[in-house]
């Protein structure tokens, strides 16, 4: 089976939303990582005749998790997200004091190595941390929900607190021995790529090719 995936682009960091079916344009959907504009979701979803059927958020950055509450609160869609990271969606004042993110508390809190059921679609969860503590991605029928792992010609930034790039390029690495080098990936910001194009040519991952 192969599956539909519709990306929009929201909010003042320009996150990546995907919109996730199976390819026989099911009665629902699953959304990756509502960073913003849950209402425009919304309206896509009844364009479309979908309804959600559940909310993956690959980590908890404030850029991500903007819509969440709106959107799990407008559609009844259990959000699903790491443990570990989980605090912060439930008090974003505590972590982003000048940024407007409404509180929420997860359905499902996840590990890492769980396969999750929604929309008639198998989503294996990878615990992939290095960009943040917790930060995890989503495989389903070829496609990776990268986050902020892997973009196209970059990776996810080690700046920031609680991120740590030898531990970033370890999860990097992980996916690529995990999944093969046609897997289209479909990161938290920029365009989509596979695998197979990054490892071949991403100026960061120049360890990773030699090692």
């Amino acid at each position: 089976m192969a599956l539909a995936v519709d990306s929009y682009v929201l909010g003042p960091a320009q996150e990546n939303c995907f919109v996730v079916r199976s390819d026989c344009g099911g009665p629902e959907a699953v959304v990756v990582d509502p960073g913003d504009d849950a209402a425009q979701l919304r309206l896509e979803l009844a364009r479309t005749g979908a309804s959600c059927a559940g909310i993956l958020i690959t980590h908890a950055h404030w850029d991500h998790l903007g819509g969440v509450a709106d959107l799990a609160e407008g559609t009844g869609a259990p959000v699903y997200m790491s443990a570990l990271e989980s605090p912060v969606l439930e008090q974003p004042r505590d972590f982003f004091p000048d940024v407007a993110i409404r509180s929420y508390s997860p359905d499902v809190r996840l590990a890492g190595d769980e396969t999750i059921e929604l929309a008639g679609i198998s989503f294996e969860t990878l615990l992939a941390p290095g960009h943040s503590p917790g930060h995890l991605a989503f495989y389903a029928d070829g496609c990776l929900f990268s986050g902020d792992v892997l973009f196209q010609g970059s990776v996810g930034r080690t700046d920031l607190p609680f991120a740590d790039w030898d531990t970033l390029v370890a999860s990097i690495r992980m996916l690529l021995n995990r999944f093969p080098p046609d897997t289209v990936v479909y990161p938290g910001h920029g365009p989509t790529t596979t695998l197979g194009a990054e490892v071949a040519s991403n100026p960061f991952l120049a360890e990773l090719r030699t090692g």
